[in-house]
């Protein structure tokens, strides 16, 4: 039975949801490879647990399907999940420990999310401007 690990991750309104099996060391984001995904701005943000952990997935396959929220948003999803499901895979806790010093929300979901609309003004805070002419 080959082995399979589910992880997911949040950010804003952005939801990954990551699926690593047996394979040749593929990452796929919908289907798009890592190599020629989005901007490289966001392909450096993705491939940080990676860098972190090098040779992590050699025999490893990550597919990672993300829905919702900005570029960002999925894009810091996509590192969660990733990170997740190689701390998973490998079970050793010093992955673990090096993600944790160097940046929390790659093991840990960012909760923020955006405030709601209130009414009497344009956004959560601002109010309608007032003119007594």
């Amino acid at each position: 039975m080959t082995k399979v690990i589910n992880t997911s991750g949040k950010r804003k309104t952005a939801i990954a949801r990551a699926t690593l099996r047996e394979g040749k060391g593929r990452v796929r984001i919908n289907s798009v490879p890592l190599e020629i995904y989005g901007t490289e701005m966001l392909r450096m943000k993705i491939s940080e647990p990676l860098l972190l952990v090098p040779g992590a997935l050699n025999d490893v396959d990550v597919s990672i399907d993300v829905r919702g929220g900005g570029i960002m948003g999925q894009a810091e999803a996509v590192r969660t999940a990733l990170a997740r499901g190689i701390v998973k895979w490998s079970n050793d806790p010093k992955i673990k420990d090096a993600y944790l010093v160097y940046d929390r929300t790659l093991l840990v979901n960012d909760s923020r999310q955006k405030e709601s609309k209130k009414p009497h003004g344009p956004g959560a805070r601002a109010r309608f401007q007032k003119s007594y002419r």
